[in-house]
């Protein structure tokens, strides 16, 4: 994984947002790892609805399970 300081990457960041792998580039601060810079994955979307079907809600799934009295 490349690793960058962070000087160097405001620098260049547009250039390395264009050629981010995969593995992502750690900034570092003083060499100490602060951040790191992934791809946005735009897979995402498949995993609307991926779990119908699946799963089986019992019960009011809009409820604490509690009775309250708000005048109290």
């Amino acid at each position: 994984m490349k690793q960058i300081a962070a000087a160097k990457f405001k620098e260049q960041c547009l250039s390395l947002l264009d050629g981010v792998d995969p593995d992502g580039i750690v900034i570092t601060k003083h060499g100490k790892p602060v951040a790191k810079l992934i791809p946005f994955a735009s897979d995402s979307a498949s995993l609307i609805g991926s779990l119908a079907g699946k799963i089986k809600i019992k019960g009011q799934i809009l409820s604490t399970g509690l009775d309250w009295d708000a005048e109290r």
